[in-house]
């Protein structure tokens, strides 16, 4: 759980960061709803990448696979197991 938190955090960060201070649902859609563009997508890839050790090369890479702090969460969990 304490990795969902991590990524809660973090998206809240990213889209303050563009002006959208407002709630996210661990369900929600961000990048299809267009809260968050490919630009933020190089940046949640980074912040995998460096707070939880995923190696996107070993990824089949696509955007629905970071698109919710759920869907995030359950990449993180795969890929640490």
């Amino acid at each position: 759980m304490k990795n969902k938190a991590r990524v809660r955090e973090f998206l809240a960060e990213l889209l303050r960061s563009k002006d959208d201070a407002g709630e996210v649902a661990d369900s929600e859609s961000l990048f299809e709803s267009g809260r968050l563009d490919s630009v933020a997508a190089v940046e949640v890839v980074v912040f995998l990448e460096t707070e939880f050790g995923l190696d996107f090369s070993n990824i089949n890479f696509e955007v629905a696979l970071i698109d919710s702090v759920d869907q995030i969460a359950a990449l993180v969990a795969e890929q640490q197991a």
